[in-house]
């Protein structure tokens, strides 16, 4: 995705003074790439791609057409997955609140449910016993210590009798097939991934069961460049580096099996957090105290970064700039802890676009409608920019009040 001058310039004006850039091209070629490292070492491997974090639609398209699965936490992640031709034996749905028709009708077409809490195993239990004739994935969300220092909030305690419970019923009701094993903690950093794969490996020897599959759920690093890396006090790890840390366990662990297991992870930002940028227009600069500040049609929930500055380009748009040192860049919420940028130093004028890069993951999902409806999506990774979402009009948020 080359960018330049003119480039920007014809984009704003036909698009408006904010908008973001997606490069699916790069989506795809990191799925590819994140699957390859992994499938060198344990050839049945999948990914599950984190819909949550980025649900845009051509993306999840593409894990579909690149045969991934799309993992799922809401019921509005669901019907994307559905209306996009995902098939129901293609799609995990994790999370932990989900209502009675809809899990019928998820569980009946195929799909699998990695059970979260006894209330949901309850839930299930009424619908396999309606359907004895009928068979069922199910998968268990485990629980285990990592030496995170994070006490997750999901799954099960494996040394719980709630655990037990679970496994009982999942591999000893006639009608149900416990299809998968499955954990997930949040911390990106490397050295809490072997703590995953033993603690899964671990657990399938307690229980003397080998699942269909083994997710050992999200949370990788993406890619970004040094300027970013350099703030994050832990080495930030390649995809490499996360297969050669777990794979080559499992490979060990089921050499000999006439079918391994199917490993799966469930990434989100490690895919796509490279993939998108928020172009902002500068609509002022100002001196406050011996303080610049430079204020952005774009905000901080545009972009989902807080306490990071995050890469940023400057492209002048006018013969008018001036050197400025320390120069905040803010954004249009009015909240003052509204901040894109800290601490800026270089030439900027009054209508300059700034390029914020790596923003892709969390940040068009949890935009809300505060203070201004969100802004276009362009895909211009082949050259010419796609439509991929138009910008939102005052009539989408005020459409659900009765006036």
């Amino acid at each position: 995705m080359e960018l330049n001058k003119g480039k920007l310039l014809d984009l704003k004006n036909k698009y408006g003074d904010a908008y973001y850039l997606l490069d699916s091209n790069q989506f795809r070629d990191n799925f590819l790439e994140l699957k390859g490292s992994f499938s060198n070492i344990y050839p049945n491997f999948n990914i599950a791609y984190s819909y949550k974090t980025n649900y845009t639609p051509k993306l999840c398209k593409i894990v579909n057409e690149l045969g991934g699965y799309a993992e799922v936490v809401s019921e509005m992640e669901l019907e994307l997955a559905l209306r996009i031709g995902v098939d129901y034996s293609n799609i995990i749905w994790n999370g932990p609140i989900k209502t009675k028709s809809t899990v019928e009708k998820f569980l009946i077409n195929g799909g699998t449910i990695n059970i979260d809490s006894l209330e949901e195993l309850e839930m299930i239990k009424e619908i396999v016993n309606c359907y004895p004739d009928q068979y069922f994935n199910l998968g268990i969300r485990c629980n285990f210590d990592v030496s995170d220092g994070v006490v997750s909030r999901f799954g099960f305690d494996v040394n719980s009798e709630d655990f037990r419970q679970v496994l009982e019923f999942t591999t000893k009701k006639p009608n149900v097939k416990l299809i998968s094993l499955q954990c997930h903690f949040a911390k990106r950093q490397l050295d809490y991934w072997p703590n995953r794969a033993k603690g899964m490996i671990d657990l399938i020897d307690s229980i003397g069961i080998i699942p269909q599959r083994i997710d050992l759920g999200g949370g990788l690093f993406g890619k970004m460049p040094d300027s970013l890396k350099n703030q994050f006090t832990t080495e930030i790890p390649k995809y490499e580096d996360y297969a050669n840390a777990v794979a080559p366990l499992f490979m060990e662990k089921f050499r000999g099996c006439d079918q391994l297991p199917e490993l799966i992870i469930e990434p989100g930002s490690a895919l796509v957090g490279d993939c998108m940028k928020f172009v902002g227009t500068v609509k002022s600069i100002k001196n406050i105290r011996g303080k610049y500040i430079a204020s952005v049609l774009g905000s901080q929930k545009n972009v989902s970064m807080t306490g990071i500055n995050p890469p940023v380009d400057v492209f002048n748009a006018s013969d008018k700039q001036e050197i400025y040192n320390d120069l905040d860049f803010v954004g249009f919420t009015c909240i003052e802890n509204d901040v894109l940028y800290k601490s800026y130093n270089g030439k900027l004028a009054v209508g300059d676009m700034i390029v914020i890069n790596n923003c892709g993951s969390y940040s068009l999902v949890m935009k809300p409608a505060f203070i201004l409806p969100n802004f276009a999506v362009l895909d211009i990774s082949d050259g010419k920019e796609e439509v991929i979402k138009r910008a939102e009009t005052f009539d989408d948020i005020f459409h659900t009040y009765n006036f």
